[in-house]
């Protein structure tokens, strides 16, 4: 449409100069001049002798009727379709009669005045957005995922897309069923939800009390978080349930039968808590048994004793009971009580002595989510932030300084910022190694600093500290190694772990065979270190930073990403693969497909992607394994109960 609001002129020279006005036009109609015309002089030609002249001329004057009548009603009509903007032009000429002898221009078809209001959105509604075209590719990435896993390994914990088979190697509780559920519902994925939903009711509860060893920490963050947070978005828990900007058409699960398999699993996980002679959790529990015991070593890691307090404060919270949160919060407060480097800690504890156990300090693997759940233990209990928990922040306050003293370092020659490692306590030599699973701190880091809300509104409102500012930096800067952890390999994936060239460090070895990278001499990736596991700590990150910063490179970085793993992973059968070599193309691949994939990685993508900014960080926590979980902001939903 034109940007005049009024009915189309036979002439554009006539909106060219302002002259064409619909409501004037129609006061000075040029058929009532001409109808009167004609009557008027209608007595003179009664009694005349009717001559051919006379014949052509009323036939030239029923011609020009015609066509005025043709033209005015087109101008009626169009008028009383549109608004009447033009009503304040000034009329300059009226239209001569040359106007209407021009051919008119082509118009639109012309719609009943209800049928355009009732398909108004016809006329605003803009085409759909570059970002919802892609997050619609993740969700066809997630029913890909899910094909295959339901075609060849339904029940089983985990799929082996090129066998076509399933594998059980997580207690035999259909991890990828329950990890999957929320991502389903989130998406809108309706027949994935039927799917999963149907199958938890049928089979999980007879799982649960029939199947033998679990750790404790794998069951918790993907079994029972999953059910949790599916329970959650399918309107179990009525406070708060409307924050999460989910579609209310889309397809949800039964809430009651979630929340009685979470009740059942989770008495039986207790054991783990209640058998330990101190407050560190047992590592294993045998279901079936109701028992529980240690790894073969004695020891726990960090992280798994830990990583369990979101889920089990969660369901105290809509259980009623609080034994769950008893238990799990005995944890941090005992850790509260142990000696740290710099509020950095070692990556082992003594479930018999309650103490750590060695020296060796990391941000990845058995160390990684204890830091982060300090912080988010904290950000989900929002009414205890300034009271009972006040002392989480803290120790996660204390621990981000240590991690920037001790552990930050950059590269040469191009000063990627990164996160090494102290294998051998404070005394020992820093190792220039980072694993993948290191690339959740910039999330984690940017979530402190702004609490979930955005860098600009948290500026407006005077909210960020100094040491906030310097933070979410850091993230930042973290951010960008992580992303260049994919783009300087062959096939643009990430190894599980890097190494990086650092001044006065003689780590030497290959590259990640993508030469035309700026860092490809910055970054060692070693052959045993050359999978890719399709993690999702990276994109994790790039969705929580492009939410507080709102920065849009976030958001194209997570788009290569994605292209990269749908050019080397997917599988044509149904589902994805890990890789065994990303620095090859094409790379060998490894036949399996982990729960996290559908759980957290194309989970974090298509939130990545989300323009209506479903399941804000100021009201949601993930767990993590990327479970939504919804803040406790007041009294009344910490004591809330189904």
């Amino acid at each position: 449409m034109s940007g005049s609001s009024g009915p189309l002129p036979y002439s554009m020279r006539d909106v060219d100069r302002g002259g064409y006005n619909n409501a004037k036009f129609r006061h000075r109609s040029r058929l009532k001049i001409f109808i009167q015309a004609l009557t008027t002089k209608s007595s003179a030609y009664q009694c005349g002798k009717f001559t051919v002249g006379k014949f052509l001329s009323l036939l030239m004057v029923s011609g020009l009727i015609y066509l005025l009548l043709h033209k005015s009603s087109e101008g009626f009509v169009s008028g009383e379709l549109h608004d009447k903007e033009g009503q304040n032009k000034p009329f300059r000429k009226a239209p001569n009669i040359r106007t209407f002898w021009r051919k008119p221009p082509r118009l639109p078809p012309r719609l009943p005045p209800n049928e355009i209001y009732k398909n108004n959105s016809l006329f605003q509604q803009s085409p759909p957005s570059e970002w919802t075209s892609r997050q619609k590719k993740v969700k066809e990435a997630f029913e890909h995922a899910w094909s295959g896993y339901r075609n060849y390994a339904m029940g089983y914990d985990e799929l082996m897309p090129l066998s076509q088979r399933g594998t059980d190697g997580l207690g035999g509780l259909g991890a990828t069923v329950v990890d999957s559920l929320d991502t389903a519902i989130i998406m809108g994925a309706d027949n994935v939800v039927a799917e999963a939903s149907k199958w938890i009711e049928d089979n999980l509860m007879k799982r649960i009390s029939e199947k033998g060893q679990v750790n404790l920490f794998e069951t918790t963050i993907r079994v029972l978080g999953g059910l949790l947070s599916a329970y959650h978005l399918s309107g179990g828990d009525h406070a708060g349930a409307g924050d999460s900007g989910i579609p209310v058409t889309y397809k949800k699960a039964n809430p009651e039968r979630l929340l009685e398999v979470s009740k059942d699993l989770a008495d039986r996980l207790l054991l783990a808590f209640t058998s330990s002679p101190t407050a560190i959790p047992l590592s294993d529990v045998i279901l079936r048994d109701r028992t529980a015991h240690a790894a073969p070593d004695g020891l726990s890691s960090t992280s798994e004793a830990s990583t369990l307090q979101l889920e089990f404060s969660y369901l105290s919270r809509v259980s009623g009971d609080p034994k769950y949160d008893r238990e799990a919060m005995k944890v941090l407060e005992h850790m509260r009580t142990l000696p740290t480097v710099e509020g950095l800690v070692p990556i082992y504890i003594n479930p018999s002595s309650g103490q750590y156990s060695g020296e060796n300090i990391r941000l990845g693997s058995r160390g990684d989510s204890y830091y982060e759940y300090l912080l988010k233990v904290w950000v989900q209990q929002e009414i205890y932030r300034d009271t009972s928990l006040k002392y989480l922040f803290e120790m996660y306050t204390e621990a981000m300084r240590g991690v920037k003293h001790l552990l930050v370092r950059k590269t040469v020659p191009n000063g990627l910022v990164f996160v090494g490692e102290l294998p051998y306590g404070r005394t020992g030599g820093f190792s220039p190694k980072m694993d993948h699973l290191v690339c959740f701190l910039p999330g984690t880091l940017a979530l402190g600093a702004t609490k979930g809300t955005t860098k600009k509104k948290a500026l407006e409102s005077n909210l960020l500290t100094d040491e906030d500012i310097e933070n979410l930096q850091l993230a930042e800067d973290l951010a960008k190694t992580c992303v260049e952890m994919y783009f300087v390999t062959s096939t643009g994936l990430a190894p599980e772990i890097a190494y990086f060239h650092i001044e006065g460090n003689t780590e030497r070895g290959p590259d990640g065979g993508n030469k035309s990278s700026k860092y490809v001499n910055d970054i060692i990736i070693k052959p045993l270190d050359r999978h890719n596991l399709l993690r999702p700590e990276t994109v994790e990150s790039l969705f929580v930073l492009h939410r507080i910063t709102e920065d849009p490179k976030y958001r194209e970085w997570g788009w290569q990403i994605f292209q990269a793993f749908e050019r080397y992973t997917k599988v044509e059968s149904g589902g994805y693969s890990s890789l065994d070599d990303v620095t090859r193309v094409p790379p060998p691949r490894r036949d399996k497909m982990e729960t996290f994939f559908l759980g957290e990685t194309l989970k974090y993508l298509y939130l990545l992607f989300d323009e209506s900014n479903i399941l804000p960080l100021d009201k949601y926590v993930f767990n993590t394994e990327a479970h939504p979980l919804p803040v406790i902001r007041s009294a009344e939903q910490a004591s809330h109960s189904v």
